[in-house]
């Protein structure tokens, strides 16, 4: 079988998996469109400046991770409880810094809306006003929250993450992705991907 990242042979050719693409699935896809991933949500970065990251939070199963996320999930509950469709949030990656917690906030679509502009600004608004610091468990002690949303002013490092396509790109490309919004959409890129700032030609691979 010559095909390659998960592909199989028909007798014919490759079927290769979702996002791979080539005669024996040996490129990942240019450009992924995650928003549909993301269903209804707006998606959030928050840095918890006072909490240390610890290996065992990249372990989904661990209890640091699962402790972690349970707090976090909590707090965010108290703070966007008054914004209009708010259902709760999905936590997707932690990563260090002190803490970087990717996030999406999951929201009831109201009739006749599309866009999800206003209410991102509604999220990070009530999130940033938020008084600070706060108490986020018996345990963690003060617990201070940055929060940023991309197409805000947002610094540098909202967003700029990579970790945030790794859950929707073929494995063994998924360190070569990150993430990159255009208009309401949010595409994960490489550096070869055509048409955005500072994409190299890579030809065919």
């Amino acid at each position: 079988d010559p095909c390659q990242n998960g592909g199989h042979w028909t007798g014919v050719g490759c079927a290769c998996p979702r996002n791979v693409e080539g005669t024996l699935c040996q490129f990942g896809a240019s450009t992924i469109n995650i928003t549909a991933e993301l269903g209804l949500s707006v998606m959030m970065l928050a840095h918890v400046t006072n909490r240390n990251f610890s290996e065992d939070m990249e372990d989904t199963s661990s209890t640091a991770y699962r402790s972690f996320v349970d707090e976090f999930s909590r707090m965010m509950d108290r703070i966007y409880h008054n914004i209009s469709g708010y259902r709760g949030t999905q936590v997707l990656t932690l990563t260090r810094g002190s803490v970087v917690v990717n996030y999406k906030v999951l929201l009831h679509q109201p009739a006749g809306d599309t866009s999800f502009g206003h209410r991102a600004r509604e999220l990070l608004e009530a999130a940033n006003t938020t008084a600070q610091p706060q108490n986020c468990s018996r345990s963690a002690g003060r617990c201070r929250v940055t929060h940023c949303w991309s197409g805000l002013g947002s610094p540098d490092w909202c967003f700029s993450s990579p970790e945030l396509c790794r859950k929707y790109t073929p494995a063994n490309f998924s360190q070569y992705y990150y993430p990159y919004r255009v208009q309401s959409s949010l595409l994960c890129v490489t550096n070869c991907t055509l048409n955005i700032p500072g994409s190299i030609n890579c030809n065919s691979g």
